[in-house]
């Protein structure tokens, strides 16, 4: 088998994870039936109630990358005819609008800026009765920060979906206090832990009014039981053969979390991400997101005039073994992504990143 090159990744996608995950990658395998996996799934459970500061019962972690949590949080509430909201400000954004339409709703679309955030009011006031109103907290496309408490203040009777794909473990998320009722994540941004499953949850409130019968039967929240904890869901019953794996990688990361502290966690994401920004304009470099909305864990750098995007992304694979991201769409050759969350938020990875971009461009 052909050997797989060491990379430092620092892109918008998979981060390099905490030790404690691979570590527990490295463990006995255990059958989805096993009472000490049982017992894991609740412990999983607990861990992402803590980062998504929730006391929400239907809160675990689906089987599937990020976009399976996408798509079981629309699956779940929207049926044929329901009027969608979508503030619609990059490319995760506009997947919220798809997916909305396959499900046969009546989609709002409230579009801003690429690089701007939404407008809370903007947004809650462009229907007068929406089922869903639907929002992306951190924009992966943009590196910006969407003000989701104020979003929630302005909800109404509607329901609250909220994409924390590139937020949840690097950035405060509080789904109870800010009146999120469906939101859903990834393993594999600032959480630090192989890609593979979905932190996802669902408020009382949104589980009473879910749809009663999703197009998919494997996304179906009402048939998890098994899934949300012992004391929290309804009885154990088969629904699906999850990865045990990947849930012992999430127990042992969330367990790592808990023990650095949720609010040491992001102020050391915060400390990087400003020390990194701070650096990047020192060299003469320009941001893209707006400032005041700027991500600490993604960081977008509009790419100097006459510089070759993906020659200075490919100098730094092969010298550096750095992988940053490019933009996406329009964007592709003019920013590039830069990320550092979960393991890499730390001082050396920001000295690393600048040295290395300084090199690059030098060369460029």
């Amino acid at each position: 088998m052909a050997a797989i090159p060491y990379r430092r990744l620092f892109g918008p996608g998979p981060c390099n994870a905490y030790p404690e995950a691979l570590m527990a990658l490295q463990q006995p395998l255990l059958g989805h039936l096993d009472p000490a996996f049982i017992a894991m799934t609740d412990r999983v459970c607990d861990g992402l109630r803590m980062v998504w500061q929730t006391q929400n019962r239907y809160t675990l972690a689906m089987s599937g990358t990020g976009m399976s949590g996408m798509e079981a949080a629309f699956a779940n509430v929207v049926t044929p005819g329901d009027v969608v909201v979508v503030g619609v400000n990059g490319f995760f954004a506009e997947r919220q609008v798809d997916l909305a339409q396959r499900m046969g709703a009546e989609v709002i679309r409230v579009d801003f800026p690429w690089g701007q955030p939404i407008d809370p009011e903007a947004v809650a006031t462009a229907h007068p009765n929406p089922t869903v109103i639907a929002a992306v907290h951190a924009e992966t496309s943009t590196g910006v920060r969407s003000d989701i408490a104020a979003l929630g203040a302005l909800k109404g009777e509607a329901l609250l979906l909220v994409d924390a794909v590139t937020s949840l473990g690097g950035i405060e998320v509080a789904v109870d206090a800010w009146g999120v009722d469906i939101a859903y994540s990834g393993t594999q941004k600032c959480l630090g832990t192989p890609p593979g499953l979905a932190p996802f949850t669902m408020s009382e409130r949104a589980y009473q009014r879910r749809n009663p019968r999703p197009h998919s039967f494997y996304l179906d929240i009402s048939l998890m039981g098994a899934y949300v904890g012992a004391t929290q869901g309804p009885a154990r019953a088969y629904h699906h053969t999850a990865s045990s794996v990947m849930y012992a990688a999430l127990d042992a990361t969330l367990a790592r979390l808990a023990t650095e502290g949720l609010e040491n966690v992001w102020a050391r994401h915060q400390a990087a991400g400003d020390r990194f920004q701070a650096g990047l304009q020192d060299m003469g470099l320009e941001l893209f997101a707006a400032d005041g909305y700027r991500l600490p864990e993604l960081t977008t750098i509009k790419v100097p005039e006459g510089v070759d995007s993906a020659r200075v992304r490919a100098f730094l694979l092969s010298e550096y073994d750095i992988e940053i991201g490019a933009g996406v769409k329009d964007l592709a050759s003019t920013v590039w992504r830069v990320g550092l969350m979960g393991a890499n938020a730390t001082t050396a990875s920001v000295t690393l990143l600048l040295g290395a971009l300084q090199d690059a461009l030098q060369r460029a």
